[in-house]
């Protein structure tokens, strides 16, 4: 049966979606998009096929035409509508990060929890094809035990949206932490093995969003807004197991970077490291060390694809997703605790009490 979707939230990262689940005509329909701005949810549904543009994010949740809801909105809304859209018996596909704060994604895990429904977080990076060539060399037990890596991001001068909801703490929870960092820390825990993370120290810097400088070129600038986030984070991540992560990114900052996502890995018998569009696996062999290049094949299909399909055999086969709401919850609990850390000066201990 096909699965009918329903997207929330007409912006780019929802016309991202409706291009890649209009690529799987074989296994869903795309029956109804909504957004505060109808004019612009009116071209896409004329882009992609979409059959109706409803008023509300209301009206499209309560839909009988909408089995799986996409909610591409910002960050402040996800917790409201994603519990509605669980509590409607909708299944749930939501952008990154899961809540604004891990109080609001607590509020979604409760509800997933309570409930039979896929809740995903939409993480793309666990779809991108290096990395799942690492985390098979992993399963494989080809690096023996993670015990440390370091990941992070660094954008020269790339602030989006300067003014907008983008650099609103209010409106999207933080700066480059909890936009780009956030990808940073769920790919590398999912990599390391999702270790249990136990204690944080961390600091944030605004050094260019304030001076309205480092702006790049992702969404419009108001200059009547404001600037109230970090634009530049450092953490150092604790787990459970003794394992540690290092995390950094930034939106904007005076450093020879190649604006380019990582993750470098350290095992016991091998590591890895993912930059981009490639990677290497590193280990010693013959007293030599030894390096093994690895890259993206050659008309290799979109990793939001490999996404749109997961999130499909999920719900056809009512399995849990990779990136599930507990995963989700977890990231927000760090991000929180990274947050916490810098405002004290203190390590952050984390409270797993749900």
């Amino acid at each position: 049966m096909s699965v009918r979707i329903g997207i929330i939230g007409a912006g780019n990262i929802g016309s991202v979606h409706a291009a890649q689940f209009s690529q799987l005509g074989e296994l869903c329909e795309l029956t109804a998009i909504t957004d505060v701005y109808l004019p612009l949810a009116e071209q896409r549904a004329a882009e992609y096929g979409i059959k109706e543009v409803l008023p509300s994010p209301e009206a499209l949740i309560r839909s009988e035409n909408v089995d799986a809801v996409i909610i591409g909105v910002p960050n402040q809304y996800h917790a409201e509508l994603a519990v509605q859209a669980i509590e409607a018996g909708k299944h749930v596909l939501l952008e990154k990060p899961m809540g604004i704060n891990a109080a609001a994604a607590k509020q979604i895990l409760k509800a997933a929890n309570a409930s039979d429904r896929v809740v995903m977080i939409g993480h793309q990076m666990r779809w991108e094809s290096v990395p799942m060539q690492i985390k098979e060399q992993i399963d494989r037990g080809e690096l023996g035990r993670i015990y440390t890596a370091k990941t992070g991001w660094y954008r020269r001068k790339g602030i989006p949206g300067w003014g907008t909801w983008f650099t609103r703490s209010d409106q999207s929870g933080g700066g480059p932490l909890i936009d780009i960092g956030v990808h940073m820390l769920d790919l590398a825990l999912y990599l390391m093995g999702n270790p249990k993370p136990v204690s944080v120290f961390g600091a944030t810097y605004a050094e260019f969003g304030p001076k309205r400088r480092g702006i790049g070129t992702w969404g419009k600038p108001n200059w009547d807004g404001i600037y109230d986030v970090e634009d530049l984070a450092t953490a150092l991540i604790k787990m459970e197991d003794g394992s540690t992560l290092t995390l950094e990114v930034s939106w904007a900052v005076h450093m020879d970077t190649d604006n380019t996502p990582f993750v470098h890995l350290m095992g016991t018998e091998g590591g890895a490291s993912y930059r981009g569009a490639n990677g290497k696996l590193l280990t010693e062999k013959f007293n030599k060390p030894m390096e093994i290049p690895l890259a993206k094949p050659e008309n290799d299909e979109h990793e939001r694809l490999r996404l749109s399909r997961h999130f499909l055999s999920c719900i056809k086969e009512g399995k849990q997703p990779i990136t599930s709401a507990l995963t989700g919850y977890t990231n927000n609990l760090v991000l929180d605790a990274i947050y916490e850390s810098s405002r004290t000066g203190h390590e952050v201990k984390l409270d797993w009490n749900l």
